[in-house]
């Protein structure tokens, strides 16, 4: 007996760790899923070892052994998590924040280099499954990391009491230093600094825009397909964040990264607000 209720116990304590919410909770909840998520990775990516130094493009194996098959375990873990929690109503329900306007500006800016990537893709250079696996992942890449930065560490935020200004800057603070694992990977420090300062400012364009249109899917999939039109258009995984590419259009995408980079730190200094604030007209001047 004593067996059949300790885990009842346990789970129940989790639950009560997490719900406290906070930042230290928040960043033990992070570590957690990032040691499991680049220990699955590396589990699961010794059986395509074959594909590890090929380019990213080359072929499906490449692309799944390399980057797609982490993100699945990602998914799941995740997934799992907010279930197991009872919060999927709300992560995905409609955003308990009034929104305003000018919050618009931010999935606007989010659109505007995707289309450029777009037009910038040499679409007859890799193999369609190749292109169709690198959309799919980049869905994976937009669901799992706005579950765990724009859904997770915003509900452990506001479940502390912190405003909706303190909410979006930490976790987007907490989403650009996740980025620091890069480092693990071998990359050089000053694309892991570059991609860390564009990943606060992107998080906190993506917390803008689940609270313009009051749903974290949008989030998801504005994020999903900026990583792999970033990737086809620049052949591969960018070296230093914000680069362009070789054609005059690439090279405008990367003044309009710099543009995004700028305004969203601006715009994050804007927010205001608290979870679960009556909507009105005198709530729709706080927020």
């Amino acid at each position: 007996m004593a067996t059949d209720t300790a885990l009842p116990r346990r789970s129940d304590g989790l639950r009560r760790f997490v719900q406290k919410g906070g930042l230290v909770r928040l960043l033990v909840v992070v570590g957690v899923y990032l040691v499991l998520y680049l220990g699955a990775g590396r589990l699961l990516g010794r059986l395509g070892s074959g594909y590890a130094d090929d380019d990213l493009l080359s072929s499906v194996g490449a692309v799944f052994f390399q980057l797609t098959v982490a993100l699945v375990v990602g998914a799941v873990v995740l997934t799992v998590f907010i279930t197991f929690m009872g919060w999927n109503a709300e992560i995905f329900g409609r955003q308990p924040v009034y929104r305003s306007g000018w919050m618009w500006i931010a999935p606007v800016l989010v659109a505007v280099p995707i289309v450029m990537r777009v037009l910038d893709i040499d679409w007859g250079g890799p193999l369609l499954s190749v292109v169709l696996l690198m959309l799919a992942s980049g869905l994976l890449v937009g669901y799992v990391e706005e579950l765990l930065f724009r859904g997770i560490a915003v509900k452990m935020l506001r479940d502390a009491g912190h405003r909706e200004l303190a909410v979006a800057a930490l976790s987007s603070l907490v989403f650009g230093l996740s980025h620091g694992i890069n480092a693990l990977t071998g990359q050089d420090a000053k694309t892991v600094g570059s991609t860390m300062v564009y990943t606060v400012a992107f998080g906190a364009l993506m917390y803008l825009t689940m609270r313009a249109t009051g749903f974290i899917v949008v989030a998801m999939v504005l994020h999903g397909l900026t990583d792999p039109t970033t990737f086809l258009a620049s052949g591969g995984i960018d070296t230093v964040v914000g680069t362009g590419g070789t054609t005059a259009l690439g090279d405008a995408v990367g003044l309009v990264t710099v543009v995004m980079i700028v305004l969203g730190l601006v715009l994050l200094l804007c927010v205001r607000g608290v979870a679960g604030q009556p909507r009105g007209p005198k709530a729709r001047g706080r927020a």
